[in-house]
C-alpha cells in the first residue's frame, strides 16, 4: 500500500461526510499526522479538483470533479451490461421467464428476456412493447412516476381491456398503483394475457428516479399466490441489487 495514496484517500472520505467542511486541525486528528502534512496533501488534491477549500471559512469540502467523473461513469453505464448477472442470479433461483423493461413513451419496451427452464409461450420479445396499465413492469413503473405523467399516460392511451381480468376503471386502477408503491411491487394475475401471472420490482437510478422494472412471468397454474408470496423478497432484492449498481442509494 502506498501510504501517501492511502492517506489522500482517507481525506476524501473524511471530507465527504462533512457537508459544511472540515478543517485541517480535525483532519490532522483524524490521520495521527501533522498540519504541514496535511496542507500538503491537500493542496495537491485542490490542484487535481478533488479538494477545494472555502475562502470565508478556510474548511476543505469535495471539489466538483467529483461530479465531472460521476456523470462520465453514469453515461458508460449500459443498463442491460449492469443487470445481467443479477437477472442470471434470479433465473437460476426461479426457472421462470424473467424480463427486464424500459419506459418509454407511455409504453414499456423490454430490453432483454432469459428463457429459464421451463416453458412457457407467451408475447413478449426483446424490443416489443407492451402496455403499462396492464402488464406488472408497466404498472410498477407507473406507481413511481409524478402524477402529471401518470395522468397524461392514462389520457394518452387510456385502459383498454386485454383480458376480463384487465383493470379498465381510473379509480380502480389509481388505488392499485397506491398500493404498488405501499407494498415495493406490482402484481399482474391475467391482465395482459389470459394463463400469465407476472409479478416486478422498480430499479431506480442514481437520481432516485424510477429508470426500468425487473419481472418473473409463468403460467397461472405455478404462479400461484402462495408462491408469489415466495418469489416476492428474491424479486425485490434482485431490483435493489440492480439499482445500487446503477447508482442509487435508499438514504
Amino acid at each position: 500500500m502506498v501510504k501517501s495514496v492511502d492517506r489522500a484517500l482517507t481525506i476524501i472520505s473524511l471530507v465527504s461526510k462533512r457537508k459544511e467542511g472540515i478543517g485541517v486541525t480535525e483532519l490532522a486528528s483524524n490521520l495521527d499526522l501533522n498540519k504541514s502534512s496535511i496542507f500538503r496533501l491537500l493542496s495537491t488534491l485542490v490542484d487535481h479538483g478533488f479538494i477545494e477549500q472555502n475562502p470565508e471559512t478556510k474548511k476543505y469540502r469535495l471539489g466538483y470533479k467529483y461530479l465531472e467523473l460521476s456523470s462520465m461513469l453514469l453515461e458508460s453505464i449500459d443498463l442491460r451490461t449492469q443487470a445481467k448477472p443479477f437477472l442470471e442470479e434470479l433465473e437460476s433461483h426461479i426457472n421462470e421467464v424473467i424480463h427486464l423493461t424500459v419506459y418509454d413513451q407511455g409504453e414499456v419496451i423490454y430490453i432483454e428476456k432469459l428463457e429459464g427452464s421451463e416453458t412457457l409461450r407467451t408475447h413478449s420479445q426483446v424490443g416489443r412493447r407492451a402496455p403499462m396499465h396492464c402488464t406488472a413492469v408497466g404498472k410498477v413503473i407507473l406507481a413511481h412516476l409524478p402524477l402529471n405523467e401518470i395522468v397524461d399516460i392514462i389520457d394518452k392511451h387510456g385502459l383498454p381491456k386485454h383480458t376480463e381480468q384487465t383493470i379498465t376503471d381510473k379509480e380502480s386502477f389509481f388505488k392499485e398503483l397506491g398500493k404498488i408503491r405501499n407494498e415495493g411491487i406490482g402484481r399482474e394475475i391475467e391482465e395482459n394475457e389470459q394463463g400469465i401471472t407476472c409479478i416486478a420490482a422498480p430499479i431506480f437510478d442514481n437520481r432516485k428516479k424510477i429508470t426500468a422494472a425487473v419481472s418473473i412471468s409463468g403460467p397461472s397454474i405455478r404462479m400461484t399466490e402462495e408462491r408469489l408470496t415466495e418469489i416476492k423478497p428474491i424479486i425485490m432484492d434482485i431490483g435493489k441489487k440492480i439499482s445500487k449498481r446503477l447508482g442509487y442509494t435508499d438514504n
